[in-house]
């Protein structure tokens, strides 16, 4: 496989979506690509047990990105080899009535990882500045005071969200949490192709809405939006990765191996250290067992 680095998709300047590609040459065929996940996804695996019994550091990954961007089968294929105990996904739908009379971070802040664990966020807290900000109506359900019609949903508004959303995202960083944000980042000819085949092959239907070929034609304001997000919002202890996402293979390496590469880099990740009392006392408990 080419050798490249996962730094290469970090939003770490401004990003301008219309000139970045969707498209990225492993320079392997499909099925050695996921061969590769295969083998990375395993790893993955291990490394997630030691943090569990690490007990120090919790993981956020975040997903985002058009409808048929495939984050569903991303999430499956990349965190097979996980043990459910330590991995939890959130897919975030239309606030409920008992989300609407809390702030809008409120759900997502009780789906936190604990400590030792994952958790994948499918479809993110940035729902807030994405959606919302294409359909800014929806947030009159919020009822939050000062803003009693759509005109107060202004520049300011958004300036404020994504404030929130930075002082959010720094207070779990600073208290333990490694954030990862991944922008699938797949093209309108792709998407296309996506949603024919949900209409084509039967078994796919029940993914199709004719609410889908609504939001795709509104298309240009989701990237302007997303790229506004991505661009205000990747930071160092919060970075954004933009994954070219039109083959899904690529995408879920490139993915895995952003993961586990970063996770590596963390020294102090690693099985804690039996007590000296029963470390000197294995051979005796062992004894007991084998005399029963």
């Amino acid at each position: 496989m080419k050798h490249f680095d996962t730094n290469t998709f970090k939003v770490t300047e401004s990003i301008k979506l219309s000139e970045t590609s969707t498209k990225f040459d492993l320079g392997e065929s499909k099925k050695e690509i996921k061969k590769e996940l295969e083998d990375i996804r395993e790893d993955l695996g291990k490394l997630q047990d030691t943090l569990y019994a690490h007990g120090k550091y919790s993981v956020l990954v975040c997903l985002q990105g058009m409808d048929t961007a495939g984050k569903d089968s991303l999430i499956r294929e990349v965190f097979k080899d996980f043990n459910t105990r330590g991995i939890v996904v959130h897919s975030f739908k239309v606030p409920t009535e008992l989300e609407l009379k809390h702030d809008y971070l409120w759900r997502h802040y009780i789906a936190l990882p604990a400590r030792g664990k994952f958790s994948i966020f499918n479809r993110t807290h940035y729902e807030n500045v994405l959606v919302t900000r294409v359909h800014p109506y929806y947030i009159m359900g919020e009822n939050i005071p000062g803003v009693d019609n759509v005109d107060a949903i202004n520049d300011e508004f958004w300036s404020k969200r994504f404030e929130q959303i930075n002082n959010f995202e720094k207070h779990i960083a600073d208290n333990g949490t490694i954030i990862f944000k991944f922008f699938l980042n797949i093209s309108k000819e792709e998407q296309k192709n996506r949603l024919l085949r949900r209409l084509e092959l039967k078994e796919k239907n029940w993914k199709f809405s004719p609410g889908d070929l609504k939001e795709r034609k509104l298309w240009d304001k989701y990237q302007e939006c997303y790229e506004d997000a991505l661009n205000r919002t990747s930071k160092p202890h919060a970075p954004w990765y933009a994954i070219p996402a039109d083959d899904k293979p690529t995408a879920r390496y490139i993915v895995a191996k952003t993961i586990y590469d970063t996770l590596k880099e963390y020294s102090d990740i690693d099985e804690p250290e039996l007590d000296d009392d029963i470390q000197a006392n294995l051979e005796a408990y062992k004894k007991q067992l084998e005399s029963e």
